[in-house]
């Protein structure tokens, strides 16, 4: 499975961006999909997540209410919309993917594939 993010950019606080991943390869595989991020200096962070069936979505508590994770299956694509941006939202964003339900949906270790990600920064 390969996973390749775009969208990301530069924004004022308070602004909006959306986030695509696009899937390809063996998309079947795929049981359910993510987002992470990473700021400088901390660890990689849950976001959102998605099962590929398209039912059941989870947020962290920082990000709920804002932002909004969904797929559209023709195009093996699954995007993240992002609402009233703070500039603790700034970094970067990855997408992930994985194969089974093994693991919590929260964790970076039940993911095996992921993208290159993308810089998203907010600014005060």
């Amino acid at each position: 499975v390969q996973l390749v993010e775009s969208g990301g950019g530069l924004v004022q606080a308070g602004g909006s961006l959306r986030l695509s991943c696009a899937a390809s390869g063996r998309t079947r595989d795929i049981y359910g999909m993510a987002w992470f991020r990473q700021a400088p200096g901390l660890e990689r962070a849950f976001v959102a997540q998605i099962a590929w069936s398209g039912i059941g979505t989870d947020y962290s508590d920082a990000v709920k209410g804002r932002f909004t994770i969904s797929r559209v299956n023709a195009l093996n694509t699954v995007y993240l919309q992002m609402n009233s941006l703070k500039p603790e939202d700034t970094g970067v964003y990855y997408c992930a993917a994985r194969t089974n339900d093994r693991g919590p949906v929260n964790r970076p270790y039940a993911y095996g594939y992921w993208g290159q990600g993308t810089q998203v920064t907010a600014s005060s």
